[in-house]
C-alpha cells in the first residue's frame, strides 16, 4: 500500500493518495488492535459430543 501511495503521489492523484492513506491508517489500527490482543486466549468448554439417539 506505500508504494501505492508513493505511486499515486508521483502522477499526481491526490484523491487516491488521500484514499489509500486512509486505508493505510485503518489497516495499521486494526493490526495493533490484534497485537494487543496477541496471547490473551481463553479456553472454550464444547462439552461432550453425543449423538442424536442419545439425548
Amino acid at each position: 500500500m506505500i508504494a501505492r501511495i508513493a505511486e499515486a503521489e508521483t502522477e499526481g492523484w491526490l484523491g487516491e493518495v488521500e484514499g489509500l492513506q486512509v486505508s493505510l491508517a485503518g489497516a495499521e489500527e486494526k493490526l495493533s488492535q490484534l497485537d494487543l490482543g496477541y496471547g490473551q486466549h481463553t479456553a472454550v468448554d464444547l462439552g461432550i459430543p453425543t449423538m442424536r439417539g442419545d439425548r
